[in-house]
């Protein structure tokens, strides 16, 4: 599938599933697909233009983390005290246990990432602050 092809009310190569269900951490709507919970849970994951995921933080005693795999539109990846990285198709991010980041779509553009949870000992998800407008607005469009 190419950029130009995307069709986000198609889902993308993946279903893009109902509302997701822990919307109190976004910014604007996403969508969830569950595609695998067997062993390694996997996940597709839908932006609309501008939503984003508040500041969050995977932990767990041992192992976890979190792998990001760019399926469709344009995004970005954040973490703490670090610049924006911008995503396109095509990227990976691997986000280490403990590392506060937020993750979403383009001002623009609909965006489309599978989400890998790294199995893990005790893994749960830390939700923290929302990325304020102030903040996303200062990111430079630059993909």
């Amino acid at each position: 599938m190419n950029k130009e092809s995307f069709l986000p009310e198609e889902g993308g190569i993946f279903e893009k599933g109902a509302l997701n269900p822990v919307m109190q951490y976004f910014s604007g709507t996403s969508y969830l697909s569950v595609l695998n919970d067997q062993g390694v849970d996997v996940y597709n994951v839908t932006f609309e233009p501008a939503c984003r995921n508040n500041w969050h933080i995977h932990h767990a005693e041992e192992g976890g983390g979190q792998i990001l795999l760019c399926t469709a539109g344009k995004g970005w990846y954040r973490e703490w005290e670090k610049d924006p990285r911008p995503l396109s198709p095509g990227d990976v991010v691997y986000i280490p246990e403990g590392i506060k980041h937020w993750h979403g779509a383009a001002r623009d553009s609909w965006f489309v990432h599978v989400a890998i949870e790294v199995p893990g000992k005790n893994a749960w998800n830390e939700w923290l602050e929302p990325v304020s407008d102030e903040e996303y607005n200062k990111i430079q469009e630059v993909i």
